[in-house]
């Protein structure tokens, strides 16, 4: 019997590869940044042949380092940064460009025209998502039409497109598929019917042949080439990030919901087996598609930035060397002297869809310090979940009784006791925070009868700490009176 699960784990400033046991424990894992690049304001890309790279390098390096055989593994799981958009040469298997990140704002002018055009809610009806420069079609869109020669090549059937688990699985099997989480992304999927949809591609102006084939996120899908680790493993497990942590955070009934405090914050709600259209600027997508084709779906509010502003507080400003030396200097004074910090750095996200704010900092005095700057930063990033989940019960038209956080930032004990402060309900974090890379195991482990259902993975979930709500509801509501005024004045600022 195998032993091992391997996740592959492609965010957005890293790679990694995680191996979890049968109990559901990391056993070893391996990682790697790699670069940033921004071309101009408002612009974010990768290099995608530095992602395989990177993810390929991880990956031979854990097998390395934990002595662990092949004959070990019994699936691998994908899981990876959504939206971000790679074309590439299908002949050689070479990136036509560099792969524009779901941060990238290049193509709100184009989203802008669309709506202008009547088309937003056409779009919303048939993919649950708002007309927004985050998702994927409208930045495949812009590399058709900015690549030179790459809309002729793409009608002739020489590119492929597709988000980054496309890209990763393309080159680990010369597969070309892509699973429902992902294709939900990408505004050219119809969540009703769970295909790609020619009205929307017509809109797009892009080519059907382009895409992957949609396949279910758990479920054997292809297999790695026999040279990458010496001999094949099924590639079982496909999700988006943000869909993986939901399931690795077991919110498998309707109403459960999780918070990931990643390079961006993500909250989404299990809404069950029907769509649930939101009337509160949220967006509605596709869960996961188990083997017997059963498909979740999940509200979901992101707010763009949170681990984000730690590592310019790091990077930009240099008043930390490293990101966890936030807490400590943001616990070092008892409240942010009345600074207010909206992390608007790349627009805001739900439910304000504003790409044209910017990141603001209001009240600065003379008594502001690094401190006050570093605890008004962990605090405007609590703040956005606010009204997100604010519109996510409205939308579900239920409360909720418990938010699971994970990601990186979900460590800070202050910024989750905050958290729990502002939104009034308890903040539970589990002993694993790696439920992104979780959730892709247990998508691959699944298929494969590593674990034996949804209820074996539901009982292997354990809490570490509960932070229960502490603040008055006068002191919480005069602290959200004032950040709806600072997020007012980052709004609209680019003009």
């Amino acid at each position: 019997m195998s032993k091992y699960i391997l996740a592959l784990d492609q965010g957005t400033t890293s790679s990694r590869a995680i191996l979890f046991d049968h109990a559901g424990h990391p056993h070893a894992s391996e990682q790697q940044e790699f670069r940033q690049i921004f071309p101009q304001p408002g612009w974010v890309e990768h290099d995608a042949s530095e992602i395989w790279a990177s993810q390929l390098g991880v990956m031979q390096k854990l097998m390395k380092s934990s002595g662990v055989a092949v004959a070990d593994i019994a699936a691998i799981g994908v899981t990876n940064q959504r939206e971000t958009t790679v074309l590439w040469d299908r002949a050689t298997g070479e990136p036509v460009a560099n792969a524009i990140v779901w941060q990238d704002r290049r193509n709100a002018a184009l989203c802008e025209r669309l709506s202008e055009e009547g088309k937003a809610p056409l779009f919303q009806q048939k993919t649950g998502l708002v007309m927004d420069a985050y998702f994927s079609g409208t930045k495949l869109r812009w590399l058709l039409d900015n690549v030179p020669g790459a809309r002729e090549r793409a009608q002739r059937g020489e590119l492929a497109f597709g988000t980054i688990d496309s890209w990763l699985i393309y080159k680990m099997s010369g597969a070309h598929i892509t699973d429902t989480s992902n294709a939900a992304r990408t505004m050219m999927f119809n969540i009703h019917t769970r295909e790609w949809d020619q009205e929307l591609l017509d809109i797009l102006e892009i080519p059907a042949s382009l895409l992957p084939r949609i396949v279910a996120s758990s479920g054997i899908a292809a297999h790695t080439h026999a040279e990458l680790l010496g001999a094949p493993v099924p590639i079982a497990g496909i999700a988006g990030d943000q869909q993986a942590a939901t399931f690795g955070q077991a919110c498998l009934k309707p109403g459960m919901a999780k918070n990931t405090y990643g390079t961006g914050c993500f909250m989404l709600m299990n809404v069950g087996q029907k769509p649930v259209a939101s009337k509160n600027n949220l967006l509605m997508t596709v869960g996961w598609t188990l083997a017997n084709g059963q498909t979740d779906y999940l509200l979901e509010g992101s707010a763009f930035v949170a681990g984000a502003a730690v590592q310019w507080l790091r990077d930009g400003l240099g008043i930390i060397r490293d990101s966890s030396e936030v807490e400590a200097l943001a616990s070092s004074v008892s409240d942010a002297g009345g600074l207010m910090f909206v992390p608007a750095f790349a627009g805001l996200g739900a439910p304000y869809w504003d790409p044209y704010a910017r990141g603001t900092m209001v009240g600065i005095t003379r008594g502001t310090t690094k401190a006050h700057i570093a605890r008004a930063a962990l605090e405007g990033v609590a703040c956005q979940n606010v009204d997100v989940l604010a519109a996510m019960q409205r939308d579900a038209g239920m409360p909720l009784t418990e938010l699971r956080v994970d990601g990186g930032a979900a460590r800070n004990d202050m910024m989750m006791q905050f958290q729990a402060d502002l939104l009034d309900v308890p903040v539970v974090r589990p002993q694993v925070t790696e439920t992104t890379a979780l959730g892709a195991a247990y998508l691959a482990g699944l298929a494969v009868d590593f674990w034996s259902s949804l209820d074996e993975i539901a009982s292997q979930w354990r809490m570490e700490r509960r932070f229960e709500p502490a603040m008055s509801t006068d002191e919480r509501q005069g602290r959200l009176h004032a950040w709806q005024r600072a997020v007012e004045r980052s709004r609209s600022w680019i003009e």
